[in-house]
């Protein structure tokens, strides 16, 4: 339990260090905000791919264990979810090497060529899955997910995200019939000292 609160603890430092922006910035689904989240800058560095993957893959193999269920595979629509579901994945293989989670990767739209696919990677039909998503805000991206799971015939047994921004997505997802568990909510990332620092050396464009 002290490993995992520590890994925890050095992965909301990290996130409010290198994934919390402050400004004046559009958000995905049209709305404003003072702040932005961009977590690939986290989920996409060595440090941060790590203990993502730990930390995540603890919450997800705890909830799925109080479910009494076994979890085939974790993906989300891409790109988001892809870095965080790999990083999951590879913390599943040094937990238990005999029964790790594949993973896959929801396309936006269908490739329109080859095998014609919406979902790459190690998805089957009939696989109990977790939709993961790297930050939930309105919930949109988590949903389109779902759906094409489901219409590929999995089972999604529940929402693992890493960053809940607390703007109505976990609820839209929930009032659906989906679970959603986070690591971190925006009042973790924000109710801190760093939420003190918006002076212009703090203000940045968001990069993607």
């Amino acid at each position: 339990m002290r490993n995992s609160n520590d890994n925890k603890s050095k992965l909301l430092k990290l996130l409010r260090e290198k994934s919390v922006f402050f400004g004046s910035f559009k958000l995905s689904s049209g709305a404003t905000s003072n702040y932005y989240v961009d977590c690939k800058l986290t989920t996409l560095n060595p440090e941060g791919a790590l203990l993502v993957g730990q930390v995540l893959y603890e919450m997800i193999d705890e909830k799925a264990s109080s479910l009494g269920i076994k979890i085939d595979a974790v993906g989300g629509l891409t790109m988001g979810a892809d870095p965080v579901a790999l990083a999951i994945g590879m913390a599943s293989v040094k937990h238990n090497p005999h029964g790790y989670y594949e993973i896959f990767s929801v396309r936006k739209t269908a490739k329109t060529h080859g095998q014609n696919k919406l979902i790459e990677g190690n998805f089957q039909r009939g696989n109990h899955v977790v939709v993961i998503d790297d930050v939930v805000t309105r919930g949109d991206s988590t949903l389109q997910a779902i759906q094409a799971v489901e219409q590929a015939g999995g089972s999604v047994e529940f929402v693992a995200v890493l960053v809940d921004r607390q703007e109505g997505g976990r609820e839209k997802i929930e009032g659906k019939g989906y679970t959603v568990v986070s690591a971190f909510s925006k009042n973790d990332l924000l109710n801190h000292d760093v939420a003190a620092t918006k002076s212009e050396d703090r203000i940045y464009a968001p990069t993607g």
